[in-house]
C-alpha cells in the first residue's frame, strides 16, 4: 500500500484577526526581493525576502529549500527572528545540524541502514552511529534546488523550488521529482511540498525548523509551555530507532496531554540529570486520523506573549529539543546555540516505517509511479 495523498502545506498565521478578516485581506502588501547570496559549485544560491503589511518578514534560500529568518511581532509589537541559522551561506555549508531545511528522502532514521522493497534490499549511508539519518550523508538539505518561480500573486508573494533526486542517490531507487512552495500571505506562511517518483520507492519529508518563540538567540526553550495532541508515542532502542510499539504517554514524560513546561520532566529522560539535561527527540502518534487536518501541538512562550499552533494531516511528530547542539555552532547575530536552544516539531510518517511494513499503527511510506506524495502542516502564531 502507497503513501497516502497529503498535500504539504505550513502556514503561520500571526495575529488576533477573525479567520473570515483575513481571507477578505488576504495578501496586502505582499512583497518579495531576490539577493544573491553566493554559489555552491557552478550552482547560484539565492536568499529570498517575503514580506506583507502586517509585521513579517521570512527569509528562504534555494539552498536545502531551508528558511533561514522567520520575524514575528511579541506582545507589546516588538519584533523578534524565531528561527535558529545563520547570517551566511558559508555558516550551512560548513554543516549544520539541519537548520530550517527540507529533510530527505526519508526524514528521521532507518535501521542500520537498510530496507527491503519489492523483495530488493538497499543499502544506505550510516551516518548518525548504526543508522541512516535524514536522507543520508547529501540528502536534500544539502541540494541546491532549482527555483521555478517566484513572483506575487493574489494570495500573497510565493516561491516555488524544485529538486530533482536521481535513481541511486543516496542509495534510494527511483528518479523523484520533489516541488516545494513557500507562499507569504497576509498573516501566513504556507509551505506545500509534493513528490511522484518514476520507480517504487520509499519517501517521508520533513521540515525541520528550530524555534525559539522568545527569539533565536533568547537561551534555552525549556520554559516554553508544551501540549500535544497525543495519547501515543512511539518508544526507541538505544539507538533511537522505534521498537515497534505504539505505547500509551501515561505516566511517562512524554505525557504532553496538558500544557506543561518543557523542562519540567526532562531531568527524567536518558541523559546525565543535572545540569547536562537529556532531551526528547521522540515520535509522538497524533490524535484522529492522519490524511485529515487536525491539531497536533500548541505552544506558548510566556516572556514574550508568542503562541504556536500547529495542525497537521501526517501521522506523527517528532519532538526534538536540540539535544545535540553544544555550544560550537556560531548562528545570526554571533548568537552561540547551545544545548536546548530551539525545539523541532516535524511532521512526519513515523521513523523507521518502511522496516515496520505490517506493523499495526504504522503507515506506509512507499510510494509508487502514478501516486503522489504530499504531507499538510500548519503553524499559527499569535500573542496574548
Amino acid at each position: 500500500m502507497g503513501i497516502s495523498v497529503y498535500a504539504v502545506a505550513i502556514v503561520l498565521t500571526v495575529g488576533l484577526l477573525a479567520a473570515s478578516a483575513r481571507a477578505h485581506v488576504m495578501g496586502h502588501g505582499a512583497k518579495i526581493h531576490k539577493t544573491e547570496w553566493g554559489a555552491v559549485g557552478d550552482k547560484p544560491v539565492y536568499l529570498y525576502t517575503l514580506k506583507n503589511g502586517y509585521g513579517i518578514t521570512a527569509k528562504i534560500t534555494n539552498y536545502g529549500a531551508l528558511l533561514t529568518e522567520l520575524h514575528l511581532p511579541g506582545r507589546n509589537g516588538e519584533s523578534a527572528d524565531v528561527a535558529l541559522g545563520f547570517d551566511t551561506l558559508d555558516g550551512y555549508l560548513a554543516g549544520h545540524p539541519y537548520f530550517g531545511c527540507i529533510v530527505g528522502r526519508v526524514a528521521n532514521r532507518i535501521t542500520a541502514g537498510k530496507f527491503t522493497l519489492d523483495g530488493v534490499e538497499y543499502t544506505l549511508a550510516a551516518n548518525i552511529g548504526p543508522s541512516h539519518l535524514h536522507g543520508g550523508e547529501e540528502g536534500f538539505d544539502k541540494k541546491v534546488w532549482d527555483v521555478v518561480e517566484a513572483k506575487k500573486g493574489a494570495d500573497g508573494a510565493f516561491l516555488t523550488m524544485k529538486y530533482i533526486s536521481p535513481d541511486g542517490e543516496e542509495g534510494y531507487p527511483g528518479n523523484l521529482t520533489v516541488t516545494v512552495t513557500y507562499t507569504l500571505m497576509t498573516r501566513d506562511l504556507r509551505i506545500d511540498m509534493r513528490a511522484e517518483t518514476d520507480a517504487p520507492t520509499i519517501v517521508n519529508l520533513a521540515n525541520h525548523a528550530y524555534w525559539n518563540l522568545a527569539g533565536h538567540g533568547a537561551g534555552d526553550i525549556l520554559k516554553h509551555e508544551l501540549s500535544l495532541n497525543a495519547d501515543n508515542y512511539t518508544p526507541t532502542d538505544e539507538t533511537v530507532i522505534p521498537t515497534g510499539e505504539i505505547a500509551s504517554v501515561e505516566n511517562t514524560p512524554y505525557d504532553f496531554r496538558e500544557s506543561k513546561q518543557i523542562g519540567r520532566d526532562i531531568g527524567q529522560l536518558p541523559g546525565d540529570g543535572g545540569e547536562d539535561l537529556g532531551g526528547y527527540d521522540i515520535n509522538f502518534a497524533l490524535n484522529g486520523e492522519a490524511g485529515e487536518m487536525r491539531l497536533a501541538a500548541r505552544v506558548r512562550e510566556p516572556s514574550s506573549g508568542r503562541k504556536m499552533e500547529v495542525h497537521t494531516d501526517a501521522p506523527g511528530v517528532q519532538l526534538y529539543t536540540g539535544n545535540y547542539l553544544d555550544g560550537s555552532l556560531t548562528g545570526k547575530d554571533n548568537t552561540v546555540y547551545n544545548k536546548h536552544a530551539g525545539f523541532c516539531l516535524e511532521t512526519q510518517h513515523f521513523p523507521d516505517a518502511i522496516n515496520k511494513e505490517g506493523t499495526p499503527g504504522w503507515q506506509s511510506v512507499i510510494l509508487r509511479p502514478g501516486e503522489v506524495y504530499s504531507h499538510s502542516l500548519l503553524f499559527t502564531f499569535s500573542t496574548e
